[in-house]
């Protein structure tokens, strides 16, 4: 029967700087793919403001007892019979970490797919990059980059990509500290327990997360029939099934566990969990992780 999905790994070499010529071959049309994601979505980009300290007005609300008299708003509440304070915007710009996974398993693109996970992967974190500079806030990769503020912080993140010969499977996450944010963007197909132990260490310190879990179609379906042969894209190790389509359930089952399992782990960290099919819009997943990361900041906001 036909391949129904395949690798579309451009190199036959395992050298490190072969594979990082080949990012960098791709990092330019995959940025001007996220800058057009961008501009399909940005019409519904407010930002990720909330109430503090700063110069521009953000809105008016009830005053509450307690509250200090001078920041109540006169004019306001002149025309009413409420009194009403004026909140101004919080301006700090916030630390927001970005990492996108390189491991071989991404490379995965079966028929029904536009494009492979990893091109997806790349495009979401370039789009967010983008997103997140535009909104004034700090971006950085993961064993690649240290924070940095910048206009183009999108065009910068694709240059430390492009030039880069390997990135770390699984970069130390130890330094992440408590208020910042971090994106990760993979397909999370390691045994949970594994996924888990790595992301602990944000949960120890107060890192607030968002996984964004990339899904080729073909992987959650599993429409294979008839003798098949499955190669691991991390060992190499192949499968042969005299009759794939007997393994239908079981597979399914075991697939949408792993699934379930870590996005119930993610919300009891007070995370988000958002999954991105390869044959659906990658504006859809930027709309839900911008707005988890909404929901969050309001509620910091509130608690203030």
């Amino acid at each position: 029967m036909a391949r129904i999905g395949e690798s579309v790994a451009a190199v036959t070499t395992t050298d490190a700087l072969a594979r990082g010529r080949q990012r960098a071959s791709l990092v330019p049309d995959l940025l001007v793919e996220a800058r057009r994601i961008v501009n399909t979505v940005i019409a519904g980009w407010h930002g990720r403001k909330k109430r503090g300290i700063g110069e521009n007005f953000w809105q008016f609300r009830p005053y509450v007892e307690g509250e200090a008299i001078a920041r109540i708003d006169w004019r306001r509440s002149a025309r009413d019979e409420q009194t009403y304070v004026r909140d101004r915007e919080w301006e700090a710009a916030h630390t927001v970490w970005i990492w996108a996974d390189p491991s071989p398993s991404m490379l995965y693109q079966s028929t029904t797919a536009t494009v492979s996970k990893q091109s997806r992967a790349l495009v979401l974190s370039l789009a967010l990059a983008e997103l997140l500079s535009r909104s004034g806030e700090r971006i950085a990769w993961p064993g690649l980059t240290e924070p940095f503020s910048a206009r183009n912080g999108a065009e910068r993140m694709a240059a430390h990509l492009a030039h880069a010969p390997t990135l770390p499977m699984r970069p130390d996450l130890t330094a992440i500290r408590r208020f910042s944010d971090i994106i990760l963007v993979g397909d999370f197909l390691d045994p949970v327990e594994e996924t888990m132990a790595w992301l602990d260490p944000l949960a120890r310190h107060g890192v607030r997360a968002h996984l964004v879990e990339v899904a080729d179609p073909a992987e959650e379906t599993f429409p294979y029939s008839g003798r098949t042969e499955f190669t691991d894209p991390e060992t190499g190790e192949k499968l042969t099934a005299g009759r794939a389509e007997t393994l239908v359930s079981a597979y399914r089952n075991v697939y949408v566990a792993r699934r379930e399992e870590l996005a119930a782990w993610c919300k009891r960290q007070g995370w988000s969990y958002t999954v991105n099919h390869t044959d659906r819009l990658a504006s859809e997943a930027l709309v839900k992780v911008h707005m988890a990361m909404s929901l969050g900041d309001a509620a910091k906001g509130g608690a203030a």
